[in-house]
């Protein structure tokens, strides 16, 4: 895969490329070693393009974490107690945070990673609230987000967003105050 798309996100490509300039060359040897067309698997079920053969994201996603987790990036998983004291009064709720939790793709010095090839709300929630989130806990300081562009994209199921729609948005949206930096990255095969 090639990367064909960088965005920077409230600044992320400047720290990036000054904080983690190391870990910037691990990712995109680790995208540049994957290989799209050995993926390109997936059998469309979709009335609109059905028996096409389409890139398979689980497929995708799995190569890419065998390459992260070789160069010792790590899953980080975070247990969520959800609060219960604002149900209304009387209320007696199931117990509804048992084995809940969020999970960063893949962290290392401080730096999150995250590989979304699904639905767009998935891209947004990554960059606005995950990346924030793990930030609060201390446990990043920066994010990349990794996502396909257009081209990419249309050789998938239907649904998922690419880089171009993405940064539209957030340009759109503008910067927070609680936003991190975060650098997105738009792949290609």
């Amino acid at each position: 895969m090639k990367i064909v798309g960088v965005f920077s996100f409230n600044g992320g490509e400047k720290v990036v490329q000054k904080k983690y300039a190391k870990e910037l060359i691990e990712v995109k040897n680790i995208l540049a070693h994957v290989d799209a067309r050995n993926h390109k698997t997936k059998t469309s079920k979709e009335k609109t393009m059905r028996e096409k053969v389409l890139y398979s994201p689980r497929s995708l996603n799995k190569a890419i974490s065998e390459g992260f987790l070789k160069l010792g990036w790590v899953k980080k998983r975070v247990l969520c107690e959800y609060p219960t004291q604002y149900y209304s009064e009387g209320y007696e709720a199931p117990r509804v945070s048992k084995g809940a939790f969020r999970e960063m793709d893949f962290i290392k010095n401080r730096l999150g990673i995250e590989v979304q090839f699904g639905k767009y709300s998935f891209m947004v929630y990554n960059v606005c609230a995950k990346m924030t989130i793990f930030h609060n806990m201390d446990l990043i300081d920066v994010g990349i987000e990794i996502v396909p562009v257009k081209e990419l994209a249309e050789d998938m199921s239907s649904g998922v967003s690419y880089f171009e729609q993405f940064v539209w948005d957030l340009e759109q949206r503008g910067v927070a105050d609680i936003d991190i930096p975060v650098l997105i990255l738009g792949v290609a095969p």
